[in-house]
């Protein structure tokens, strides 16, 4: 799946203890939008932090207290993720959302090889293909 150059990013914060249903909301969401097709979802896991509330979330040793924060990122283009916005509405109780415009350099892998080249090119433009001294 190629993504163009110009994509959005949409960023989720929600907490570990977030759920829906009987699954946890990251993982919900990062199915949800496999379902619709998006090109990828990665979650990270956040040490500390506080939202709207003031409350703070952190990690602890016992996983049934664990209520830590958790960022869930996706990438795609303007398309895919404004159809995917009603989808996450539905599934979020609370938490927030932010959405970027994202340049992306690479996306899959080819066999074709000279990647750094490309994506230097893709950053800085052809620059690197005639460097100064040759």
């Amino acid at each position: 799946m190629e993504l163009p150059n110009e994509a959005l990013l949409l960023r989720i914060y929600i907490s570990s203890a977030d759920h829906q249903g009987a699954t946890s909301l990251f993982v919900a969401i990062v199915h949800a939008a496999r379902d619709h097709n998006l090109a990828g979802a990665t979650v990270l896991r956040g040490t500390l932090g506080f939202g709207h509330t003031k409350r703070i979330h952190e990690g602890h040793l016992l996983p049934f207290s664990d209520d830590h924060p958790v960022i869930i990122e996706i990438v795609d283009c303007p398309d895919k993720i404004e159809t995917f916005l009603p989808i996450l509405d539905s599934m979020m109780q609370s938490g927030l959302v932010t959405i970027e415009r994202a340049r992306v350099l690479h996306y899959g892998r080819e066999k074709k090889g000279g990647w750094l080249k490309r994506t230097r090119n893709q950053f800085f433009g052809t620059l690197y293909d005639n460097p100064p001294g040759n």
